[in-house]
């Protein structure tokens, strides 16, 4: 991971709150041990308890306000280091103060500390973020994202990075189709040369739009090893994109999350699985070494563009490449204003060299 500071992070953007978003990796929580994250800008303390459950509350105690994560964590309550308040974590419920006396008449278990429901998936703490002030969550919350498998066997690689960029940056390059040519070269994958027309077809769905089912380049060699294979690639809001490549019983799917961390910083999270040769000895190793090469020039890039972006330049999108952007921009500014209007009516073709 790459530390970032405050002279490089870009300009803040607007953030979606209410919807699940990846904290940390699953593996990392471990009973009676406490792990910190930073989502959305909201600071939150995550661990498992005995029971196996996983849980996330606001790294802060709502007596005085001292990170929970300095307390103490015994397997089932958290304990503050302050006063020593003790609390569940899974609801926050408050179930101790220690300086109360019998002539105190404070319930403490009308005391609530920030918790915040999380669910595992794919090896990822899922943590739903509410709007700021929302109270209590309900149980009517979406679907937590999982990465779609097509058989019991597989393998799968994770890699992460930190994006010294907004949000906005970090998705609308997650989904450019035109830089990879000239940021991702590789003998491996394509160079320039390669660039050639494509023309692709996409459709709305639901929170989102569609690349729809098509052969994938064939100037990326990696796609040769499936021989015919078919691609469906989806964005759906807020920061989720999902490919899924097909060639009969064979199959590679995979999920890039671009998670905001502060108003101006990200993190993208790159989920994938295959039941390619997974049988083969170290195929994950290898799998995982090109694809942290992958992610690492879209990182490099990023680093390189937020010492722009500091300066707030006058930025332009242009037709048909960045269509998809601004459907971005269209989606989320529809969600963020609660009207519903989704930017495609019905299926579109775009064109573009690549």
């Amino acid at each position: 991971m790459i530390e970032l500071s405050r002279e490089t992070a870009g300009p803040p953007a607007e953030l979606i709150f209410g919807d699940w978003y990846p904290a940390l990796r699953s593996k990392e929580l471990r009973a009676g041990k406490m792990s910190r994250a930073l989502l959305l800008g909201v600071p939150l303390v995550l661990g498992r308890k005995k029971d196996g459950r996983i849980f996330a509350m606001r790294d802060l105690c709502p007596h005085r306000g001292i990170p929970l994560s300095a307390g103490w964590f015994d397997g089932e309550t958290v304990q503050c280091k302050y006063h020593g308040w003790r609390f569940e974590p899974c609801s926050g419920q408050c179930k101790e103060i220690p300086s109360l006396t019998n002539h105190d008449v404070l319930e403490p278990g009308k005391i609530f500390a920030g918790a915040y429901p999380c669910e595992e998936r794919d090896g990822y703490a899922w943590v739903y973020v509410p709007e700021p002030g929302t109270g209590r969550i309900g149980d009517k919350l979406p679907p937590v994202p999982e990465l779609p498998k097509f058989s019991e066997r597989y393998r799968s690689a994770h890699l992460v990075a930190d994006l010294p960029c907004n949000v906005d940056h970090g998705i609308i390059g997650l989904m450019d189709p035109a830089h990879g040519p000239f940021v991702h070269q590789a003998w491996w994958w394509r160079s320039k040369a390669s660039i050639h027309e494509k023309t692709k077809q996409f459709e709305p769905i639901p929170q989102g739009f569609r690349m729809s089912p098509h052969a994938p380049s064939s100037n990326s060699a990696p796609y040769k090893l499936l021989g015919k294979p078919v691609t469906t690639i989806d964005f759906v809001l807020p920061n989720r994109r999902y490919e899924t490549i097909r060639a009969g019983n064979r199959w590679f799917t995979s999920l890039t999350t671009v998670t905001p961390v502060t108003a101006s910083t990200c993190r993208i999270d790159v989920l994938a699985a295959w039941n390619i040769a997974y049988w083969v000895p170290f195929v994950t190793s290898i799998a995982t070494f090109f694809g942290a090469r992958f992610v690492r020039q879209d990182q490099q890039t990023m680093i390189e563009q937020a010492e722009g972006l500091r300066f707030n330049p006058a930025l332009m999108l242009i037709d048909d490449a960045d269509q998809p952007a601004k459907w971005y921009f269209s989606l989320k500014q529809a969600r963020l204003k609660g009207t519903g209007e989704h930017p495609l009516s019905g299926p579109v073709t775009l064109h573009w060299r690549s």
